[in-house]
């Protein structure tokens, strides 16, 4: 049976409990070869560990047009993204029916065995979420914001698999949280974000 999210995008997606509204994926976004150019410059970059306000997180990152300063919370300015970045830029604003100039920010993060990332929204000054995944596969988690008492059923997951894509907007941006379970091997990610000009809670 098509999935919910295939009728919504008129593409197949991952058998299993409906998946929040606006979320989009696809396998295969990118080809073996084409992953593997972009891993050989990601692993050469010069990542840092994540800071939240007192807490230092597992996750290793760079950031480009803009680094957010959790405990200012406020987005700083960071190097402009870099030219390896625009084919890939490209690519995923096609895919999502975008200019490329929209996506103004990129997160680069490195996710080394048993490092998760806990239950969040992305910060209020980005709209248009788009991820893309090398590597390993990851389990991401969705739950309704804000969070109330847990009930059976209200986390559901989504396997995102090596090279490919995910996007959310809309309900999947602003009424979901989302998560990634610690991850068994190593992996990296791609985050590619558009400005937003809906300020909104945290």
């Amino acid at each position: 049976m098509t999935h919910p999210q295939g009728d919504l995008f008129g593409a197949a997606a991952p058998a299993g409990p409906a998946l929040p509204a606006g979320l989009r994926y696809e396998e295969a976004f990118l080809s073996r070869e084409e992953e593997a150019a972009l891993l050989a410059i990601v692993e050469a970059l010069p990542l840092q560990a994540m800071k939240y306000r007192q807490y230092t997180a597992l996750r290793r990152v760079v950031s480009y047009g803009g680094q957010y300063d959790f405990s200012a919370q406020r987005l700083d300015e960071a190097e402009p993204l870099p030219h390896w970045l625009d084919p890939l830029r490209e690519r995923a604003a096609a895919w999502i029916g975008i200019d490329p100039a929209r996506f103004t920010q990129a997160l680069v993060a490195e996710y080394r065995p048993g490092t998760p990332l806990g239950w969040h929204r992305d910060v209020p000054d980005f709209e248009d979420i788009v991820g893309i995944s090398l590597l390993d596969e990851a389990v991401m988690r969705f739950r309704p914001y804000p969070p109330a008492a847990p009930k059976k059923g209200d986390v559901v997951k989504l396997t995102l698999a090596p090279r490919s894509i995910y996007l959310l907007r809309g309900p999947a941006r602003w009424a979901w949280q989302h998560s990634v379970a610690p991850a068994k091997v190593l992996r990296y990610s791609i985050t590619l974000r558009t400005a937003s000009d809906r300020k909104r809670a945290p």
